[in-house]
C-alpha cells in the first residue's frame, strides 16, 4: 500500500495480523513528519520520522550528526534525539537504548532504520545477510560527468600515510594497505551549477562494501562529492554540508516490507546554490526501474550498513559470510547489547 504525507510517499506491505501502535488499533504504519528543512541546523527535537510501525522506525537522519557516541561531550546524537522523542520506546537492556539496524556516516543524511525489539532486529539482520536490502544514494559531485551511466571499479584500502589514517584510498596510492575490489554504480540525473561552479547530480549504488566507498570512488574519477572536506583534502569547505544523502531504502522483512524515500534535499527550493540546467534522467523513473529490475546492493558500506544484532544462532550460521570489517564491529555491538 502507498501512503503519502505532504507529498512524501511511503510504501509498506504488511501481514494482516500486525498491529501498528501501542494503543492496540490496527492502523497502518504512518508518517509523522514531512522532514526537516534542508538547511535547518540539527537540534535535539529536530528529528524527521519517515515511517513507523510496531516494530520499526525509519528516520531521515540529519547531516553532521553521529548515530551514537560514548564520548561524554557528544550529547547531540541520533540516539539522544530518539530518546527525547520516544522515551517510552528506549530499551534499557541495550547500551544505546535503540537497535540501529545499519549505519550512516556522520556527514551523510537520509533514511536509517531502527528496530524496536529483538525479533525485528534479527529479521533485518537476515535481510542484510541475504543481501536483499536495496539502497540508493543521491549526491552532488564537482564537474560535469559526460557518461550517462558508469560502473566504477577501483580497489579500496586503508590509507596508512601519516596524517591521513582516517581516510581510505584507491589501490596504487602511496601507503594504501589491504586494497579490496570495489564497485559502485553511478547514473547521471542532472547537470548544473553549484555556487556558480559546474556540478552533477547523480544516483549512486554501492555494489560492494568498503568504508567511504562512494566518496572515494567519486573522488577517484575526478568528481568528488560537493562539500566533502575529507576527500578534497580540506579544500572544499564552503558548502554547508557534504552532499551525500541516503534517498531510497527497501528492507523486505518477514512481517512487513519497509520501503521509504527520504525527501531529496538537493533541489533549488531547499538550496539556492544548486541550479540545475539540464535533466538527463528522471529520478522517479529511475527508482522505479531499479525496483522493477530487482537490482539490490550486494554488499553494504561499513559506515552505512552494519548488521543488526542477531541471535546467537544467526551469528553462528553467518559468521564466515560476514565482511572482514563487519566482524569486529559486530562483536562490539554484541558485547554492548545483552542477549537473552
Amino acid at each position: 500500500m502507498l501512503y503519502s504525507f505532504h507529498g512524501v510517499n511511503c510504501i509498506c506491505h504488511t501481514s494482516p495480523e500486525i498491529e501498528y501502535n501501542r494503543s492496540g488499533s490496527s492502523e497502518p504504519p504512518f508518517l509523522l513528519s514531512k522532514g526537516f528543512a534542508a538547511m535547518e541546523p540539527v537540534s535535539i527535537d529536530n528529528l524527521s520520522i519517515l515511517y513507523q510501525s510496531a516494530d520499526f522506525i525509519v528516520v531521515n537522519k540529519h547531516w553532521d550528526v553521529r548515530i551514537d557516541s560514548k564520548m561524554w561531550y557528544e550529547k547531540l546524537t541520533l540516539q539522544s534525539q530518539l530518546k527525547y522523542r520516544f522515551p517510552e520506546l528506549a530499551d534499557p537492556g541495550t547500551y544505546y537504548g535503540f537497535r540501529f539496524c545499519h549505519q550512516l556516516d556522520f556527514s551523510t543524511s537520509g533514511a536509517l532504520c531502527v528496530a524496536l525489539n529483538r525479533e525485528a532486529a534479527g529479521s533485518v539482520y537476515k535481510c542484510f545477510k541475504n543481501r536483499t536490502v536495496a539502497k540508493a544514494y543521491l549526491a552532488l559531485v564537482r564537474g560535469h560527468i559526460q557518461e550517462a551511466k558508469r560502473t566504477i571499479c577501483f580497489a579500496i584500502g586503508k590509507n596508512t600515510t601519516e596524517g591521513l589514517t582516517h581516510m581510505m584510498c584507491t589501490e596504487g596510492t602511496d601507503g594504501c594497505k589491504n586494497p579490496k575490489p570495489c564497485q559502485s554504480e553511478l547514473t547521471v540525473l542532472e547537470h548544473g551549477l553549484y555556487s556558480g561552479e559546474p556540478a552533477t547530480k547523480v544516483l549512486l549504488q554501492p555494489l560492494t562494501g568498503r568504508t567511504h566507498q562512494l566518496r572515494v570512488h567519486c573522488s577517484a574519477i575526478g568528481h568528488p562529492i560537493v562539500g566533502d572536506f575529507t576527500y578534497s583534502f580540506k579544500k572544499d569547505s564552503a558548502p554547508y554540508r557534504m552532499m551525500l544523502h541516503a534517498y531510497y531504502l527497501c528492507i523486505p522483512t518477514g512481517k512487513e516490507l519497509i520501503e521509504v524515500i527520504a525527501p531529496d534535499p538537493f533541489v533549488p527550493s531547499f538550496d539556492s546554490s544548486w541550479v540545475p540546467q539540464h535533466v538527463t534522467r528522471c529520478l522517479d523513473e529511475l527508482i522505479q526501474e531499479l525496483k522493477d529490475k530487482g537490482i539490490w546492493a550486494e554488499e553494504e558500506e561499513k559506515q552505512e550498513d552494519l548488521p543488526a544484532v542477531p541471535s546467537p544462532e544467526i551469528l553462528h550460521e553467518t559468521k564466515t559470510l560476514e565482511l572482514e570489517e563487519q566482524q569486529t564491529r559486530c562483536k562490539q555491538w554484541l558485547s554492548e547489547w545483552v542477549l537473552e
